[in-house]
């Protein structure tokens, strides 16, 4: 967890470029991260964490059926990236299947472990015009059959990312110089979020060429864990894809608690009813996260 601290930087820029609430940057209040980025600092005076809707245990899918509608409705589609996003062809994954870093460092996809009612990932990109190459995106919304089944998942992606700074998408295709950040509520000036984990770094690739900026950035609510990346092009600096990238998430994470939560009016951490407001891992909980990265 060191290694991932010491570079708090990126975990601002994570939040303030994709969460965008309530942050601003450059000026007198910024700072620059290791890729030159300025971002902006907490504010010295603090500000409180924002309320939200917490996850209700009783309004989390419990089927794959019931699962697949709902990530239907919470995904992301071109016009929650922008007006100049469109479809990448092939546009969905196999429902039946997620991504799985392998002890290579190599991306496959494997079928659906049992802690894992449906996963669906979605591609997109804005096509090349005249000097600028095509950028490359995602978003995957999985949702687990409990919510300390996703912070599970969220936790293995830590350790993956730390172990493989450098992975392989595909053939011909690379993720380089990744650095993780994980914030948890009320960190790194993560105010809306339960618990975020970002990596930036840079992919490459045969095809498009490279190296260009890349970001990837995944949070969690009750059992959903939703992600999204950006795999940037030629002509386009570091602002000009976070302002491509940085609706869909929160978007979705608000779709996210509008389908699984409720205002709490008990102690925090309890539900209305005043039980528990997420639920116990499931028996034979797999070994093996899913990742939104841009290309699995």
């Amino acid at each position: 967890m060191t290694y991932a601290r010491a570079r708090l930087g990126w975990g601002t820029l994570a939040v303030c470029g994709v969460l965008v609430a309530g942050c601003t940057g450059g000026g007198d209040g910024g700072k620059p991260a290791a890729s030159g980025v300025v971002v902006a600092s907490p504010d010295p005076a603090g500000s409180p964490v924002q309320p939200m809707a917490e996850a209700d245990a009783a309004l989390q899918p419990t089927t794959g059926e019931q699962a697949r509608k709902v990530v239907a409705k919470l995904i992301a589609g071109p016009g929650d990236f922008g007006a100049e996003v469109s479809k990448s062809v092939p546009y969905e994954n196999d429902p039946r299947t997620w991504s799985v870093l392998g002890g290579s460092c190599v991306w496959n996809r494997e079928p659906l472990p049992d802690d894992v009612l449906a996963s669906l990932t979605r591609h997109f990109e804005v096509p090349p015009t005249a000097g600028k190459g095509r950028v490359r995106l995602s978003a995957t919304v999985t949702l687990h059959r409990t919510a300390l089944d996703a912070a599970w998942e969220q936790s293995r992606m830590m350790e993956e990312a730390l172990d493989c700074d450098e992975q392989v998408l595909r053939k011909g295709e690379r993720l380089i110089k990744l650095i993780p950040q994980p914030s948890r509520q009320g960190e790194a000036a993560n105010l809306y979020s339960e618990d975020s984990l970002m990596e930036a770094g840079e992919c490459v690739s045969e095809v498009h060429g490279g190296p260009y900026p890349y970001w990837w950035q995944q949070v969690t609510y009750g059992s959903a864990v939703i992600s999204t990346s950006v795999c940037g092009g030629r002509g386009y600096d570091e602002n000009a894809l976070m302002k491509i990238v940085s609706e869909a998430l929160p978007a979705m994470e608000l779709r996210a608690r509008g389908e699984m939560g409720f205002q709490p009016k008990g102690k925090a951490g309890e539900s209305s009813s005043g039980g528990p407001s997420s639920g116990a891992p499931s028996p034979g909980g797999a070994a093996s996260p899913s990742a939104g990265k841009e290309g699995k």
